[in-house]
């Protein structure tokens, strides 16, 4: 009786432990909440006159997401407002930090991308992405920030925008993997791509980062009504490094003329 009781306790006491490894495993994880979202400065394609600030906002904040990625932002320009800085509103309406990269001037002041970050945000860099010269095409940006997440690791997110040019895009491409190509820290990137699942461009990030999206499943992101076509995405590197738990397509048809992208990584 004796040798079976300490077997007894012996068994409990290596099933407890076991029970614990789990228990901190999953206490180990944690949730990352992320989305890119092409804002159509701000102007709902059913009232062209109209900027709408709060609309974006409040879809950003329905979510409450830890990293926004945002496309087409206005800043201090005569379209949206000259005294309207529009990185630094949805700062303030959502209560994250901001930083804005200039693609062009427009119009008395600045058109571009930023970020949005509830973490805080240790670094920041951008990139001016090549462009034919004689494709008649836009300039491009890439921004990037460095954060340090909720378990107190740093990591990259970056934003970008590539040109509607195909030729353009891949040019921006190579540049973005290159930009992150031996980068020890790992990388999450939100945009408008402007390429389909399938194309060169995206073929071309398949092999540097892996998407958010299921292949093969339909996430189509625009037009805002009937969306027919998925061009906005969610990337990241190491492949390993995040595990997609939720990729939601949002479907709210007013604010922009793009479907904002939601997901939730896991991530140790």
């Amino acid at each position: 009786m004796l040798t079976n009781s300490k077997t007894f306790f012996g068994t409990s006491l290596l099933s407890l432990l076991l029970i614990l490894q789990v228990l901190c495993g999953y206490a180990q994880q944690h949730t990352l909440k992320v989305m890119t979202y092409n804002m159509h400065h701000a102007n709902p394609p059913s009232k062209p006159e109209l900027i709408d600030m709060q609309a974006i906002a409040k879809v950003i904040n329905s979510y409450q997401p830890d990293l926004v990625a945002l496309q087409e932002v206005d800043v201090n320009n005569r379209r949206s407002g000259e005294s309207l800085d529009q990185a630094a509103e949805l700062g303030k309406l959502t209560g994250m930090e901001h930083f804005f990269v200039k693609g062009i001037d427009y119009e008395g002041g600045a058109y571009g991308i930023a970020v949005l970050s509830r973490f805080p945000i240790l670094k920041v860099d951008s990139l001016k992405l090549p462009m034919d010269q004689n494709s008649g095409g836009e300039p491009r940006v890439l921004a990037v920030i460095t954060v340090e997440t909720a378990n107190g690791d740093s990591l990259l997110f970056a934003c970008t925008h590539l040109d509607l040019k195909e030729e353009n895009r891949m040019l921006q491409a190579n540049a973005i993997t290159a930009k992150f190509k031996d980068t020890l820290l790992p990388v999450i990137i939100g945009g408008d791509f402007n390429a389909k699942p399938g194309s060169d461009v995206i073929n071309h990030f398949d092999e540097h980062f892996k998407r958010s999206s299921v292949p093969g499943v339909a996430a189509f992101t625009i037009p805002e009504k009937q969306p027919n076509r998925e061009i906005d995405f969610i990337m990241y590197k190491p492949k390993d490094a995040f595990k997609p738990v939720k990729h939601e397509v949002v479907k709210e048809p007013y604010a922009s003329d793009h479907l904002p992208v939601y997901v939730e990584f896991a991530y140790k």
